[in-house]
């Protein structure tokens, strides 16, 4: 495994060709080990993965202490190549329900207070609201992180899931280096208007559920059965015929793969990478194995004729069921 940099936009930060998505590592995906979850990151860390992303919302807190405490223990020259992304702005109750979301600037700086804290550092490198808040223009979010990058508590801004309108209004306000946006073989809907926006502004792309959720990572089957705090025992594609059609896609996936000598994931993610210097794959790995497997696709190098291949076996439109329910889905400035 060779370990190679992309940059963020013409404004952004050079990152690590792979980065680290630690939500799972605060239950969404039901229990996780905490030493294990620590371990992973130094282990991302000592590979030369630079990029950790987290959300303030992720377990309530709770993924920003880890990554906090795994800071901390590792090596101060592993430390101090580490990039840590935020988002912010997604309300949650006691009970860990959604209640919406919130862009207004007082509590985008209120966010920012909260999140340098738990994570202890002195200032947030990349800094990104989770979603538009439909209340809030996004010149008003995009106006207050701005003042907290002048004052030095961020360095960079970044956007999440938002459409083509959303980010030229947002890069006519302040410099945007990123936008995080699911992007998988799976999941193409950016390529309709939102990658030819980002590539028009100079901004690059940060991709996350490139393995869509571990449905095509290889390493399900179908009588897999999801945990009730699994937040995949309620996502479309992972119910019912949805997910044994699913699963037809993942084999034909198999094929390509065993005949590269690689696995099913690392093909998956290996796409992500083609797709242009300016993405920059997520990995959600939770255990070293995982993401050892993952940062194997940084070798892979894929032809024209493996592209059609994937393309043949998996075209754009053929995995069945949203990437996210339908009320969420609703929630998604991307998606209008």
């Amino acid at each position: 495994m060779t370990m190679h940099t992309r940059t963020l936009g013409t404004t952004g930060p050079q990152v690590s060709a792979l980065g680290l998505g630690c939500m799972g590592m605060s239950g969404m995906y039901g229990a996780a080990d905490r030493d294990e979850s620590i371990a992973t990151i130094h282990a991302a860390l000592d590979a030369g993965v630079t990029l950790l992303d987290t959300g303030d919302f992720y377990g309530m807190g709770h993924n920003e202490l880890l990554i906090n405490e795994a800071l901390r223990t590792a090596p101060a020259t592993l430390r101090d190549n580490a990039l840590v992304s935020v988002k912010f702005g997604a309300l949650r109750g006691p009970d860990g329900a959604w209640g919406g979301f919130d862009g207004r600037p007082a509590a985008v700086k209120n966010y920012a207070a909260y999140s340098l804290q738990r994570l202890g550092v002195d200032h947030i490198d990349i800094y990104r609201p989770s979603r538009l808040d439909p209340d809030v223009p996004i010149e008003e979010t995009v106006g207050a992180i701005a003042e907290l990058v002048e004052k030095g508590y961020v360095r960079h801004i970044g956007l999440s899931e938002v459409g083509a309108d959303t980010i030229r209004r947002a890069a006519a306000t302040a410099p945007i280096a990123d936008l995080q946006i699911e992007y998988a073989l799976v999941s193409r809907g950016p390529e309709r208007d939102i990658l030819p926006t980002t590539r028009e502004l100079g901004i690059a792309i940060t991709a996350y559920g490139v393995l869509s959720r571990g449905l095509i990572s290889g390493h399900f089957t179908p009588d897999r059965q999801f945990a009730a705090n699994d937040w995949r025992a309620h996502s479309p594609r992972f119910q019912g015929d949805n997910y044994r059609h699913n699963l037809t896609l993942v084999e034909a996936l198999r094929k390509i793969a065993e005949h590269k000598g690689v696995t099913v994931a690392q093909i998956a993610i290996a796409w992500v990478l083609s797709r242009g210097e300016d993405i920059v794959p997520l990995v959600g790995a939770r255990t070293r194995e995982r993401l050892a497997e993952s940062l194997g696709a940084l070798d892979v190098t894929l032809d024209q004729a493996d592209l059609d291949a994937l393309d043949e076996a998996v075209p754009a439109d053929a995995v069945a069921g949203t990437r996210y329910a339908a009320e969420q889905m609703a929630m998604l400035d991307s998606e209008r």
